[in-house]
């Protein structure tokens, strides 16, 4: 996206790598460049600082802004100093950011007599994991109490008293009532501007459920639950659109929002902006051309002055800069013109991932540093003002709906904070860490790491430089509870474990009511985890979503102005990702605002009819996906729609092939079906009334048959769509409607030269392919057409596992890895070859080769070099080659029935520390992220070929709710949090395993652990 100033002037974003203010002492002589030689005119300028502290400093008029700001981050010692900013304001109360490169006396609107300067964060990040140092988020959390207060965030009750109530924890630590007797200790600080004693009593509230969270811990948790916030950031900037409309404008990280009031009306994200530029009073937004949700391609705002107007173009590019750009080219500005030619302003800082980058690379351990003091000292021995820095640790907020009771400390160890008996509370100490830019102990292997020769597994514990956040496993010391010492041992989910059993000399009514209890207990569970697999689902489906309808169309977006796939593509996905973000938003705040499990029962009940309502805008949808398929083929024959698609397959982000995105809507309804089979039948155990549900399920059913052809169809034309994509040395069609795809996989080919050779097979309706892996592609070796060929199994095979087959004049013995796959091919060639004969059509024109060397040797000349693609290594055809297995067009049907995604805890190989991770499961693998807002996977696990099952004794596992996966010497454990969610991990990944006898196995193991089918 281009922005450009009002006279025109492109401002395309990149820059080269600026000096940054590091952690240094005060320096008492004036700072280099911070004038001209000769000396000039010295300034007296006030700085608020974000604890309503003033401090002076002294600095030259002509002095450059960037010198005024490095002396203020020096004083803070400030290392991730790019996310804040000066802010101050003219005589008519406009605010501005003070410009970095331009000289203090030519400041727009600055007064020179008794300056005053705001110290605040100019780009509010929307993941504050991403935030490296505790201090950088203290910051945060300051400048949130402040927007809170002067009435920037708008929220209701509920959120606003959540938020303050842990800025009072982080202040004042644990809740104690004889220090707090009632509300009134709140009263002397306003948090919100409506602030009343209800308000005061919700506080007060929240504030007791927060015993044993150290400040830290309450500051994540404040940024976790504000960003959340729709008003999260923004700062009005009052304007009017053609037809006189007051309207207000808010720049932040995903675009340009429009408000009335305080309520979205709309949002222009960054991947709809083509050129954002102003005129005088005029503001102009140009979006890119077609099918982008809007019904004008020029959206034109007025704004009362031109000073305003170029106050929020200059914010946008810089927002724009820091937050979409990997890096912004520094272009020096034009002193002197005789003729302007419009704005030489330009972002000049680091972006958000060089500022990322150089904190890993520069950081050090910092000093203590002291907390402000707004209430008074608690008396509570939990509480400590004075902060070590350098511990990690994790969100845990009330809100949203996830996992309450766990954290993490020093990054690897996990403990239980959950209620404690009689009155004792919990705290952590945060841990001390020394500089971690080198690669630490337990980590995932490096960025989307894939399978390495003879099928070894992706997901190892060497090293691994995470992509956005410092993502280090060190396991110290465990941390003290009270003076005493925890072990990282300690059960991580003992809210969700069943409750014990009754002593035997206990009467009977006792132990009947216990067992009421908990199966009343279990049951509103039950609701409570399909509920939360609804909502961890969602997330995952609404990025698979974004990656279409936000990544892919800047991508493409030079060839939109062409009738294409991708064109037709986005008319039909944005009206259903406008719905989903609506959706997804809905179930944020309402799951998360639940007080008590039993009261998720009516809200799935409404949440799923809302769904089925909104059911007609798949409807289009389904109808076209076919024509978008056969769109695409066509167009990756021509050479700049196939270069920009190859390209943005390259992107991190795109951890899939981009066919099998189109496929998620389709694959999304079945799911839904799937989750709300589950919540009838719930709602039936109960003897609850679901005559709403009856109909919607009657309702998604009548869709759904429709779906599952829709979906099998497509699946067979995306797989030949892949196949041809992956094979070279042959000419000829390979996608047709009347073709299909039947099975893949890795077989071995004898010669009486060379012996057996392996060979990828790939059996269609009406040929068998076989071909070599060179580079990341398949040369064909050679065909077999179906019509003609016959199978034998002779007893002289060189292998018990072998079979030859015929066809015309040749005759190809293979062997396949183990007695199952060979009786898998052969079922599937016999099918496919009697069909075949029994089919009246004319036989299809075959391929020819483009090679003439013999079909057993590979020249060396033929090799591919083209640079490993992780997502394509990452495919099934590439899975099956190293795993030596096969997959049919069954089993890829089967794995779009079976996805899943949510938190996992996964064991360290060489300790018993356990790692929190987000976990996304399709297409036959695991996908790793930090959190569910991360872009890109951290590294993956393709499961074909593995085996699922519980551990057993000797694996020296004593917690609940584990799975163990294993192939060959590959062994993983994963923990989930609850018995339905266990189930549902195991039946899942058991559909992937597609082996039959590790199948059974994982049935005898489900029965032997009396484990059902949720």
């Amino acid at each position: 996206m281009n922005m450009v100033d009002c006279e025109g002037v492109s401002l395309a974003s990149s820059c080269t790598k600026l000096p940054h203010s590091r952690s240094a002492e005060i320096s008492k002589t004036p700072p280099p460049g911070a004038g001209p030689k000769g000396g000039g005119k010295m300034l007296a300028i006030r700085v608020h600082m974000l604890d309503d502290n003033i401090t002076l400093f002294q600095v030259q008029a002509k002095a450059v802004g960037r010198v005024l700001f490095e002396q203020v981050c020096k004083q803070l010692h400030l290392l991730e100093a790019d996310y804040f900013g000066l802010e101050y304001q003219d005589h008519s109360g406009i605010r501005y950011w003070l410009d970095l490169e331009k000289q203090l006396s030519r400041q727009v609107g600055l007064s020179l007599v008794e300056p005053l300067l705001h110290f605040c964060v100019k780009f509010y990040t929307p993941d504050p994991a991403q935030l490296e140092e505790e201090f950088t988020r203290y910051l945060f959390c300051l400048q949130i109490k402040r927007d809170l207060a002067q009435g920037h965030i708008q929220c209701n009750d509920n959120t606003a008293a959540l938020m303050a109530s842990y800025i009072v924890q982080a202040e004042c630590g644990d809740y104690s009532a004889d220090d707090y007797p009632d509300h009134t200790y709140l009263s002397s600080y306003k948090f919100v501007q409506h602030q009343d004693r209800e308000l005061e009593k919700k506080i007060m509230d929240n504030h007791k459920k927060h015993i044993g969270q150290s400040p830290a811990e309450a500051d994540l948790n404040l940024l976790e639950t504000a960003r959340r916030c729709e008003l999260y950031g923004m700062k009005m900037h009052p304007a009017k659109d053609h037809e006189g409309v007051p309207l207000n404008l808010a720049v932040a990280h995903m675009g340009i929002s429009v408000f009335q009031s305080y309520a979205k009306i709309y949002t222009f994200s960054w991947a709809k902006v083509r050129k954002i530029s102003f005129k005088r009073k005029r503001f102009l937004i140009k979006l890119h051309p077609d099918g982008y949700g809007y019904y004008k391609d020029v959206v034109e705002f007025f704004f009362e002055s031109r000073n305003e107007c170029k106050n929020l173009w200059k914010k946008c590019v810089e927002n724009h800069g820091f937050f979409r750009c990997n890096v912004v080219k520094r272009v020096p500005r034009q002193r002197t013109r005789v003729l302007s030619r419009g704005s030489s302003f330009r972002y000049s800082g680091k972006t958000q991932k060089q500022m990322v980058e150089f904190v890993r690379e520069n950081y050090v351990k910092r000093q203590n540093f002291q907390r402000s003091q707004s209430f008074r000292q608690s008396s509570s021995v939990h509480s400590s003002v004075a902060t070590n820095v350098g511990g990690s640790i994790s969100a845990r907020p009330l809100i949203p709906f996830g996992d309450n009771s766990i954290v993490s400390v020093s990054c690897g160890s996990m403990v239980h904070v959950g209620a404690e008996e009689g009155s004792q509370s919990r705290t952590f100490q945060p841990t001390t860490t020394t500089n971690q830019m080198t690669a630490p102990r337990h980590t995932l292997q490096d960025q989307h790491t894939i399978i390495a020769d003879s099928g070894s597994a992706s997901l190892n514990d060497s090293s691994m430089n995470a992509r956005n956040t410092n993502y280090n496993h060190v396991l110290p010391q465990p941390p003290k509870l009270n003076g005493t010492i925890l072990s990282s041992n300690s059960e991580l989910y003992d809210d969700l474990k069943p409750h014990s059993e009754t002593d035997g000399n206990e009467n009977h009514k006792p132990e009947i009511l216990e067992k009421e209890t908990k199966k009343k207990k279990t049951t509103l569970d039950r609701a409570y985890f399909i509920g939360k697999e609804l909502l961890m689902t969602e997330r995952t489906y609404k990025r698979d979503l974004e990656l279409i309808n936000l990544w892919a169309r800047e991508a493409f977006s030079s060839l939109l102005e062409e009738p294409n796939y991708m064109s037709q593509l986005l008319k039909l996905i944005d009206p259903i990702d406008d719905f989903h973000s609506a959706l997804l938003k809905d179930m944020e705040y309402h799951f998360s605002s639940q007080e008590n499990r039993s009261s998720y029962d009516t809200r799935l009940s409404d949440l799923f009819c809302n769904i089925v309502k909104q059911l007609h805008l798949y409807v289009d949808y389904i109808d076209s996906v076919k024509g978008v398929l056969h769109t695409l083929a066509s167009n990756l024959s021509q050479g700049t729609f196939d270069v920009v698609y190859a390209t943005f397959e390259k992107n991190k982000v795109c951890y899939l092939p981009l066919t099998l995105f189109i496929l998620k809507p389709l694959q999304r309804l079945l799911h839904y079906s799937s989750l709300l089979d589950r919540v009838v039948d719930h709602f039936v155990s109960m003897n609850a009334d679901c005559q709403d549900l009856d109909e919607a399920k009657s309702d998604l059913m009548t869709l759904n048959k429709k779906v599952s052809q829709v979906l099998a169809d497509s699946e067979n034309y995306v797989q030949l769509i892949e196949l041809s994509r992956d094979l070279v040395c042959f000419e000829g069609k390979l996608i047709d409607d009347d073709r299909t795809f039947i099975r893949q996989g890795c077989l071995t080919k004898f010669s009486q030269k060379k012996g057996y050779q392996q060979r990828m097979f790939f059996l269609l309706s009406d040929m068998l392919i076989y071909c070599n892996l060179v580079g990341q592609k398949f040369k064909v070796h050679g065909q077999l057409p179906l019509r003609s060929l016959n199978l034998e199994e002779r007893e002289d095979n060189p292998s018990p596992n072998s079979f030859t087959m015929y066809s015309e004049k040749r005759a190809i013995t293979v062997c396949g890895s183990s007695q199952e796959e060979k009786n898998k091919w052969i079922k599937d060639i016999s099918s496919a070859v009697e069909i075949t004969k029994r089919d009246d059509a004319p036989s299809k024109t075959f391929f020819s080769l483009k090679c003439s060397n013999s079909a057993d040797d590979v020249s060396e000349k033929d090799k591919n070099s083209n640079d490993a693609t992780p997502q394509r290594s990452n495919t099934t055809v590439h899975v099956c080659w190293h795993r030596n297995t096969s997959v049919c067009l069954t089993d890829h049907i089967s794995a779009a029935q079976n996805q899943l995604s949510g938190y996992l805890l996964r064991k360290f190989k060489n300790s018993n520390g356990w790692q929190k991770l987000w976990v996304v499961f399709t297409n036959f693998c695991l996908f790793f992220y930090k959190t569910y807002q991360d872009e890109a996977p951290l590294a993956s696990l393709p499961l074909l070929g593995y085996s699922v099952t519980v551990p057993s004794p000797d694996d020296g596992i004593t917690k609940e709710f584990v799975f163990k996966l294993q192939f060959k010497n590959h062994v993983y454990f994963f923990r989930a949090e609850s018995q339905y969610t266990f189930d549902r991990w195991m039946e899942v990944i058991a559909s992937a395993t597609v082996h039959s006898q590790r199948n059974k196995s994982v049935n005898q193991e489900l029965e032997n652990n009396n484990i059902t089918s949720p």
